[in-house]
This record gives C-alpha cells, sequence and structure tokens, in this order.
C-alpha cells in the first residue's frame, strides 16, 4: 500500500484542481475486493495527492495530514466490501473527510472562535479584511495569483469545521453536492446553505465583492 512520505505534500498557497476520475478504479478496486492487492495500490497512487491535499488543507499540518491520509487508506482497504462501484476518488476524499473530522475532534486543539455563531441559519456579516490590491488585480500577474491563493488560504483557515469541509470538498475538489451531503452526512439543502454562507464569508474576508463562477457557484481564484 502507497503513502506519501513526510515533507512531500503541497506548498501552502497551492491549491490542487479537481481530478478526473481516472478510467478503470471502479474496476480496480472492485478487483481489489477479491485480493488483488496490486490494483489497490494503483488507485492509490492515483488519487493520494487529493487525499493529502484535503486532509491537509482542513487539519494545517503536514504530519496530521500524512497520518490522516495514511488512515484513510487503510480504512479504504478494510470497506472494500462496501465499495459498490461509482467515483472512487470520492469514495476515498469522502473516507479521508472522516477521517480528518475525527482527529480534529479528539485532538481539539484549535477552538473555534468564529467572527459569528457557527449556525447554518444564524446572520452572519465578517469585517472585511485589507488585502491591497482586488483579486481581479491581482490575477493580472502570476505573484498576484499566487497572493490571491495564499489569500483564500488564510480566508479558509477561519471558516467553521462544516464549513470549510464542505467548501474543500464542493469549491476545491469538485465534488457535486450530492456527493458532498453523503461525505459529509448532511441533507443536499444544509450543503448549498453551508456552500453560500462560506463563499459569503470569504468574500468579506478578501476585502471585496467575488462573483461566484457563471456556471458552477464557485469561488474564483481557487486554482
Amino acid at each position: 500500500m502507497s503513502h506519501r512520505s513526510a515533507g512531500t505534500g503541497p506548498a501552502r498557497g497551492v491549491l490542487p484542481a479537481p481530478e478526473a476520475d481516472a478510467s478503470g478504479d471502479a474496476a480496480e478496486l472492485l478487483s481489489a475486493r477479491e485480493g488483488d492487492l496490486a490494483a489497490f495500490n494503483r488507485v492509490v497512487l492515483r488519487h493520494q495527492d487529493a487525499v493529502y491535499a484535503l486532509a491537509y488543507r482542513f487539519l494545517g499540518e503536514r504530519q496530521a495530514a500524512e497520518d490522516a491520509a495514511q488512515e484513510a487508506f487503510l480504512r479504504a482497504y478494510r470497506s472494500l466490501a462496501r465499495f459498490r462501484g461509482g467515483s472512487a476518488r470520492s469514495w476515498l476524499l469522502a473516507i479521508v473527510a472522516n477521517v480528518a473530522r475525527d482527529e480534529l475532534r479528539r485532538r481539539r486543539r484549535r477552538p473555534e472562535l468564529p467572527l459569528e455563531p457557527d449556525r447554518d441559519d444564524a446572520p452572519a456579516r465578517a469585517e472585511p479584511v485589507d488585502q491591497g490590491p482586488t483579486p481581479e488585480e491581482q490575477l493580472l500577474s502570476d505573484s498576484g495569483r499566487q497572493e490571491l491563493r495564499a489569500a483564500l488560504e488564510a480566508a479558509l483557515a477561519t471558516l467553521p469545521d462544516a464549513w470549510r469541509m464542505t467548501v474543500l470538498l464542493a469549491d476545491v475538489h469538485g465534488l457535486p453536492h450530492a456527493e458532498v451531503a453523503r461525505a459529509t452526512g448532511v441533507a443536499q439543502g444544509t450543503v448549498k446553505s453551508r456552500l453560500s454562507r462560506a463563499r459569503g464569508r470569504l468574500r468579506d474576508l478578501l476585502g471585496g465583492p467575488r462573483e461566484p463562477d457563471a456556471a458552477s457557484g464557485r469561488l474564483e481564484g481557487w486554482r
């Protein structure tokens, strides 16, 4: 079984683009159910970066992300009998999302001090943070893109845990609402509410209005 080495994760400020589910993943996982460990390891190699990235951006520490990714793949291997086909990538991301949430709850190392009540239906408004040039101006150069990603990372870290995981799954990893709902164990309506409120918070923290992508509703600048 393959896993990442310590220190090989993505640099802070770089958000991974969604990856298409590799052709044959589901077939290889079904083969792994019959004892083909090599097939499972091939799936791990394809998706370990995405699994690690989700854990890293949720937990904020490389070693914690390493451990969470490793645990997620172990859980996935032990759960092969419950895999019934579909997107292997979404399945693995759902598993590491649960592992990361379990780890954060266990450690309680970062008590949340939200800028507003951590409720999906509570009125909200955060004070804008002065980020200098607008995101649109920053995007005119490569250095601007890096600065925008760094600003997004910093703003993302301030979100309540449930909102942060929802944004990571939907806006960073590109999972549809139905899969985010399955991964987080809430209704699709709650997913949409959390996304709307999290995106609004991020716009506030980035110091100005940012329009969602017309097709997806996602905030621009994640990639």
